[in-house]
């Protein structure tokens, strides 16, 4: 079946079109079968000078910073699964918060821990709060 499956993607790929392939997998039903995942707005957003993990300094200031701030922000179970998953990078003592949250309290409950720690005007905070489905 493995064998099978990667034929047909290979030769989706091949033609340029692997989302109608994986669509007509058998094991995909119900929504997923309705809504392919679709990131193109997001992965567009992201490109050129938008920070990333990849871009996390490797200083031990700056590893420091990222790590203190995880730490608070994990050891806060008030925050969701979602909160507790941001991104957050240091670069020159500079900390960006990027990702989704579920509310504006958690929102502003991360860049808080996050100034108190890296220092005020120190923080960019680019959390989004998910919307509502």
């Amino acid at each position: 079946m493995k064998t099978l499956y990667m034929s047909i993607l290979a030769a989706a790929i091949a033609s340029g079109s692997a989302a109608p392939a994986l669509a007509a997998d058998p094991a995909t039903t119900g929504k997923a079968a309705e809504s392919a995942p679709d990131n193109t707005g997001r992965n567009v957003r992201d490109r050129g000078p938008t920070l990333t993990s990849g871009d996390q300094s490797e200083s031990k200031a700056d590893l420091a910073t990222t790590q203190k701030i995880r730490q608070a922000v994990m050891a806060d179970k008030s925050l969701s699964m979602t909160a507790h998953n941001v991104k957050i990078i240091t670069v020159d003592g500079v900390v960006t918060l990027r990702g989704p949250v579920k509310t504006d309290a958690e929102r502003t409950n991360i860049a808080s821990k996050a100034t108190e720690l890296a220092g005020s005007g120190k923080v960019q905070n680019y959390l989004e709060v998910a919307r509502a489905k």
